[in-house]
């Protein structure tokens, strides 16, 4: 599942993230304080620990993607008692879906999604940073009512404070970035087949109707590469697929 990290950039990172756990120690309690403390040791030393299942939930922002997968993956390794929520967008494909139930995940609805992206769309507006707030917001909400402490997430880039911390009644917890993975560490996690790609339907739509939004995406790109979570053919390949649609 995981393994050690040679990269002293990495192990800076883990570092620097084991700080931030400190920081939220009180808000998730000693069980998923070790038990995170473990898996970040696990990366610097390849330290074994217990494995043996936790009474801990921790809520996962399920996309179906590869880095909420391999999340979701880590987490049951680790011995979490682990739900996936995911949003339900009109975008999803019958595939993504069937995904979805697989891991018995908590669909919820987010209001006035469709009508907020038709409308940024037609405008030529960039619909990422929308996207991403209403379906974090709608997420957020189902954890909290089931009763979550934390809410994982697959962000790759966030470091230091902001891969773990406390936002309102809950902890969120950016594992990836908490884990200073990067995205081929990912793939292989979740079983070594992921076929690159950059975004969904509607931002497709979107860069039909204003090619100069793609200027975002690659930025993205780039800037994921810089952060060492991308290695450059990766991201030549993700360019590629930006600027093919």
């Amino acid at each position: 599942m995981l393994s050690r990290t040679k990269d002293l950039i990495k192990e800076y990172r883990l570092r620097y993230n084991l700080e931030a756990l400190e920081g939220v120690r009180k808000e998730i309690g000693e069980e998923a304080y070790s038990r995170l403390k473990a898996l970040v040791l696990y990366r610097l030393e390849e330290r074994k620990f217990e494995r043996t299942p936790l009474g801990v939930r921790i809520a996962v922002a399920f996309s179906a993607g590869s880095d909420s997968t391999a999340t979701l993956k880590i987490l049951r390794w680790a011995g979490f008692d682990v739900v996936p929520i995911t949003a339900k967008l009109p975008q999803m494909s019958e595939k993504t879906l069937k995904k979805v139930r697989s891991e018995n995940a908590i669909l919820v609805e987010v209001p006035d999604y469709e009508k907020t992206m038709r409308e940024l769309i037609e405008k030529g507006a960039p619909i990422c940073g929308r996207c991403h707030l209403m379906v974090m917001e709608a997420v957020e909400r189902k954890a909290i009512e089931m009763g979550a402490k934390i809410l994982a997430t697959g962000d790759m880039l966030s470091s230091g404070l902001i891969s773990i911390y406390k936002k309102g009644e809950l902890v969120m917890l950016n594992l990836p970035a908490f884990l200073a993975l990067d995205k081929g560490e990912i793939i292989k996690i979740i079983g070594g087949k992921y076929e690159l790609s950059f975004g969904c339907p509607l931002l497709w739509e979107l860069f039909r109707r204003a090619p100069s939004t793609k200027r975002l995406a690659l930025q993205r790109i780039l800037r994921e590469t810089r952060a060492r979570a991308l290695t450059p053919e990766m991201a030549v390949e993700l360019m590629r697929d930006v600027l093919s649609r």
